[in-house]
């Protein structure tokens, strides 16, 4: 009788097309076992406490900078971008292990608050617990940076994780959880879960306590419909259209090298990555002047030959095709490159000028090494420019005495002024966005919290005379808070 063989997959070099490792496909009831499994963990995970949990994080973190040169490989493989960048990512990661790990137990302490005169007989307290088992869906662009930012916060906070990775980049998970087991206490702490979009369905339905998603906003709404299923709460990080400001009085070199960096970089294939340029008209033309000038210095091609990669993707590539066509049917310009710059898996850089704002160039995520660059005539333009966009994730500000009010207008989650991305390595910072960006943030304190519940505690320390939460309460102590609440207006409570 022949032996029922597993569904499987198989994970490719976007450079080559070369499989590059093959891996299980998980159904439902595998999932929900692994769920359960880690489900009992928890409760073992939980009563090691902070300190514990902070010596086996700093453990996890050191294996992993022993080896940066094994996943840096691993993440250049399965995605195509450059060793040097892949590290890059690894490290940024460590940078996040390490702080979660160390601030996790300050940030969970337990806090007072005042309970109010009226009850300032009581102690009033706030306790954090985890929530138990969190399901973490990660992304293919930074495989190891993106989704080690949920499971690193979560675990510091006392949780179990699963982990389901990108069908792009399935030997990243497996790496982080086989060197994960190398120093945890015991089984099912952090397990890694494979498979396609159905194994990601299966954990929202899993009954995880929480589910931390990173990808397109098409697919989150998907998994923010699952989840509301069962009642599961959701942490969203989605894509983003981030414009750059560039005010008159900017450093125009740094702000043009910043800018193509932070557009062409990881091939174009970063949620926070400049999409679209508003740059005071009065510096506008030596701006794509010097924008031109290095882009031809850079150029796509596999890892060790390309300043960037391929799409990790391939069906991104007609993506970024059909907004290039866009853009020039609408009205724009090429400044550099064009349509003809696209050459599956790669794509040269493209720099696109004064593209309609109502272009789907301009509206919708492009995921590619292009930008748009338009003149404005103010920066209450540029402003108002930003900010009509669906999405509100991050924004680069160039300026050298306007930065900060500027950063203040923004309806986006994060801004870097006179520099880019420098929030996603801060460690101590929340990274997320609102309006179709997402919702919910990880990294920093406000991350922690978002794998935690709030439990509040009140406690009576002495009777007094007054009760007023019982029917033996008279007609005269009623009078008396009346009298009180009007004399105090409320500030009793």
């Amino acid at each position: 009788m022949a032996t029922k063989r597993t569904p499987s997959f198989d994970s490719h070099n976007p450079a080559t097309g070369e499989v590059a490792g093959t891996y299980p496909i998980m159904n439902a009831k595998q999932v929900s076992e692994i769920v359960a499994h880690a489900r009992t963990a928890s409760a073992q995970w939980q009563k090691l406490g902070f300190s514990a949990r902070k010596k086996v994080l700093l453990s996890w973190s050191q294996v992993i900078i022993n080896r940066i040169d094994q996943i840096a490989a691993l993440i250049s493989l399965e995605t195509g971008k450059p060793v040097g960048d892949a590290k890059l990512e690894v490290s940024i990661a460590v940078g996040h292990i390490g702080w979660a790990a160390r601030h996790a137990e300050e940030i969970m302490r337990t806090a007072y608050r005042a309970p109010g005169l009226l009850l300032s007989n009581m102690s009033a307290t706030v306790q954090r617990s985890p929530l138990g088992v969190v399901g973490v869906i990660g992304p293919w662009n930074y495989p190891m940076f993106t989704p080690v930012g949920s499971i690193t916060y979560a675990l510091a906070a006392g949780n179990t994780v699963v982990f389901k990775p990108s069908e792009y980049t399935p030997g990243v998970g497996m790496w982080l959880e086989e060197t994960f087991n190398e120093v945890a206490p015991f089984a099912d702490v952090l397990t890694t879960i494979t498979g396609l979009g159905e194994t990601g369905g299966a954990l929202c339905t899993s009954g995880v306590d929480k589910i931390s998603f990173t990808g397109s906003t098409r697919t989150a709404k998907i998994v923010a419909a699952q989840c509301a299923t069962t009642m599961t709460p959701v942490v969203l990080e989605c894509g983003g259209k981030d414009p750059v400001i560039v005010a008159v009085d900017a450093n125009l070199e740094r702000a043009v090298d910043a800018t193509i960096w932070s557009a062409m970089a990881n091939a174009g294939q970063s949620c926070i990555g400049a999409e679209r340029v508003y740059v005071d008209e009065r510096v506008a033309d030596k701006f794509v002047e010097l924008a031109v000038q290095l882009a031809t210095t850079i150029h796509a091609g596999a890892p060790g030959d390309g300043n960037y990669g391929p799409a990790t993707m391939p069906s991104q590539i007609k993506v970024i095709q059909s907004h290039i066509k866009s853009a020039i049917k609408d009205g724009g310009t090429c400044a550099y490159g064009g349509p003809e710059s696209v050459k599956p898996p790669f794509v040269q850089p493209v720099i696109l000028l004064d593209v309609p704002e109502d272009s789907a160039a301009m509206r919708e995520e492009t995921f590619g090494p292009t930008i748009i660059i338009n003149r404005v005539k103010s920066m209450r333009e540029a402003i108002d420019l930003s900010n009509a966009s669906s999405y509100g994730l991050g924004a680069n500000v160039w300026s050298k005495r306007q930065g900060k009010k500027i950063a203040a207008e923004l309806a986006c989650g994060m801004v870097a002024i006179n520099s880019t991305f420098s929030f996603a390595a801060v460690a101590s910072v929340p990274f997320g966005g609102v309006k179709d960006s997402g919702y919910g943030r990880v990294h920093g304190p406000e991350g922690l919290l978002e794998y935690t519940y709030a439990r509040t505690v009140v406690r009576t320390r002495f009777n007094v005379p007054l009760n007023l939460l019982s029917f033996k309460r008279k007609a005269k102590e009623e009078k008396l808070v009346i009298t009180l609440t009007r004399w105090l207006k409320g500030r009793f409570g």
